[in-house]
């Protein structure tokens, strides 16, 4: 096992005591008191780094694990992500963000699916084709086998609401099912998945 690089003599700057530069005192701080403020500074350091952990998981990022594999390929069942607490509150909710929501039919759920269809979008759904305001969409993030051939009829995504889809259409429990969901019940972006590290990566 490689250990680490340790830091070299040949690294520090030695100064000079030329040009009437008087040398530093020599250091008479006994060792015990000396031992004490590193100990000191050592606890001021862990106790601001905990807050700002805190602060970071309680406003801006949490981690969460995936259940299910209704977002395959990109996100698999087990997978450790952060998601982005935060970023709805400045900026709006697109088509193709991966987001995590409140089950509508159990808020003590949550779901992580990606957004089809904006307030206020036409959608429906053909043999397994998304049909958006008049258009079809390529949806590249689907492959062939994860396909399904449902349909749906046209509607239109009411205000504040949004038409999520799991990638995996074959076997995701989705908007199809429950309709869309409405804007308050959203509270994160999927940014990262951090574990396992084979996917590891940012979510797109």
């Amino acid at each position: 096992m490689q250990t680490p690089p340790q830091d070299s003599i040949d690294a520090i700057s030695t100064e000079s005591f030329e040009d009437g530069i008087t040398p530093p005192a020599p250091d008479t701080e006994p060792p015990a008191a000396r031992a004490s403020s590193g100990i000191g500074l050592w606890l001021r350091d862990l106790a601001f780094s905990a807050v700002a952990s805190i602060l970071i998981i309680t406003f801006l990022y949490q981690p969460v694990r995936v259940e299910g594999t209704s977002m395959l390929p990109r996100l698999e069942d087990r997978d450790r992500l952060f998601i982005n607490k935060f970023v709805y509150r400045v900026s709006a909710i697109e088509r193709g963000d991966v987001v995590v929501f409140h089950y509508p039919r159990d808020p003590e759920k949550s779901y992580i699916k990606r957004v089809i269809a904006l307030p206020g979008d036409q959608l429906r759904i053909d043999r397994g084709v998304v049909w958006l305001n008049g258009k079809p969409q390529a949806e590249n993030y689907v492959p062939d086998e994860y396909r399904d051939t449902r349909s749906m009829a046209l509607i239109t995504i009411p205000p504040d609401s949004f038409f999520m889809m799991g990638d995996h259409r074959s076997i995701s429990s989705d908007s199809r099912e429950f309709g869309p969901v409405e804007r308050s019940l959203v509270y994160g972006k999927a940014v990262f998945v951090y574990w396992p590290t084979r996917d590891a990566g940012v979510v797109r």
